[in-house]
């Protein structure tokens, strides 16, 4: 009988065939924390499991990503803390304006095809892009690894989505993400691997913004097959391939040419409705950026239904780089340019205002339309604001306007 990609890599791991629902331990490739969670993992590893030093330092990475530079003192003081742990130990650490931790470690090379890799962060789903079996866990879990260099964990199901097609203009891989919380809720996919298929022509930054998403439906992995792409930057193993016989828990089929601009409302990322059907709703920020849509391939959307055009007076449009590569690719063409002579304010490389900590929290009473991952009450500020969630093209499009607006009406007045 075949396997999926989450068993064949947890197999691999072992040395012996696994099943789906079986209880594992395994020693995960990478372990990756930030600045805003690794304070209290170096507390839990040193107060309450009474360890001075980690198992494995080369096994683990630390990145200053969530608040990028210090907002607080009592944020630099802990930043400082982390700082001195990861000299001392010996441990990779890539220090503020380097970019988003998930970003850091794809550019970096650290994510690989076949890899199981933990992070102290949900979105550390983000790694499927790249065929790696990516999950995100507690502090409390993620210092256990610290101190041991091994994790438990069930083997996961497999839930395939299989798509067919083309988006259409003025839709991409955001539009198919908020598509399927609609389809599966923001339980749907508890516990359970995605694979993506079909999807072979998607090119990385788009994979990401899958990948990352599959936490938001319960997902414990979003794992993208390796193809074509990847070797060109990535190291794929011989055996992680698709098999035809595989055993799936369930099949989604997604007819991406079917596929409109999707937004979604407050306070729950499954309560998505057609971008037209909330047409004219006022914003008061959009914001362009996060693990989900802050790469280049995203300003660039923007840039190019922006360009000699103002954002509307109303709007403030704050757009945060998911990494300084991100960042530089933007400046060595006119991107950047674009963003700033439309009224973009450009924000350190980071998770930005996407956690409600610095670089733009909301008031209350506060309308932003953001291509981040989620838009729960208070998740970034105030809990009286209100948060849509939309992709890149949708946030240009309403930049411009001033309210939520399908980018398709712009592509069809350039047409005209």
């Amino acid at each position: 009988m075949g396997q999926t990609l989450t068993e064949k890599i947890f197999s691999h791991h072992l040395g012996r065939p696994v099943q789906p629902g079986e209880l594992v331990i395994v020693s995960p490739d990478v372990v990756m924390s930030h600045d805003s969670l690794t304070p209290s993992i170096i507390d839990l590893l040193q107060k309450d499991l009474g360890k001075t030093s980690v198992a494995d330092p080369d096994q683990l990475v630390i990145v200053m990503d969530h608040v990028a530079p210090a907002s607080t003192v009592g944020t630099a003081e802990k930043q400082n803390q982390t700082r001195a742990f990861a000299r001392e130990q010996g441990i990779r650490l890539f220090d503020i304006g380097r970019g988003i931790c998930h970003q850091v470690l794809i550019e970096e090379g650290i994510a690989q095809p076949g890899m199981i890799i933990m992070g102290a962060d949900s979105h550390s789903t983000s790694y499927g892009a790249v065929g790696a079996f990516g999950s995100g866990m507690g502090s409390t879990d993620i210092a256990l690894i610290w101190a041991t260099g091994k994790t438990w964990l069930r083997v996961p199901q497999t839930l395939r989505v299989q798509c067919r097609g083309r988006f259409q203009a003025g839709v991409g891989a955001k539009d198919l993400a908020l598509a399927l919380e609609k389809e599966l809720t923001i339980d749907g996919a508890t516990y359970l691997a995605l694979e993506y298929h079909g999807l072979e022509w998607l090119p990385l930054a788009d994979r990401q913004t899958l990948s990352g998403m599959a936490v938001e439906l319960g997902a414990k992995a979003g794992l993208f097959p390796p193809n074509d792409l990847l070797p060109q930057r990535f190291d794929v193993p011989a055996w992680l391939t698709v098999d035809a016989d595989a055993v799936y828990a369930r099949t989604l089929e997604v007819d991406l040419a079917a596929l409109q601009p999707q937004v979604a409302l407050p306070h729950s990322v499954d309560q998505v409705e057609l971008a037209e059907a909330v047409h004219g709703t006022k914003v008061d920020v959009v914001f362009l950026g996060t693990c989900t849509n802050g790469r280049y391939e995203d300003m660039r959307i923007a840039a190019d239904l922006l360009r000699g055009q103002r954002v509307a007076e109303t709007v403030r449009f704050i757009v945060t780089p998911a990494s300084n590569q991100e960042m530089l690719r933007a400046m060595q063409d006119d991107t950047l340019e674009i963003l700033m002579n439309a009224g973009a304010v450009i924000t350190t490389p980071g998770c930005g205002a996407c956690m409600g900590r610095h670089q733009g929290t909301l008031g209350a009473g506060d309308v932003c339309l953001s291509t981040g991952n989620r838009n729960f009450r208070g998740r970034m500020g105030s809990p009286d604001s209100f948060i849509y969630l939309a992709s890149p093209a949708v946030a240009a499009a309403s930049a411009l306007r001033g309210v939520i607006t399908d980018p398709r009406e712009l592509l069809h007045q350039a047409e005209a």
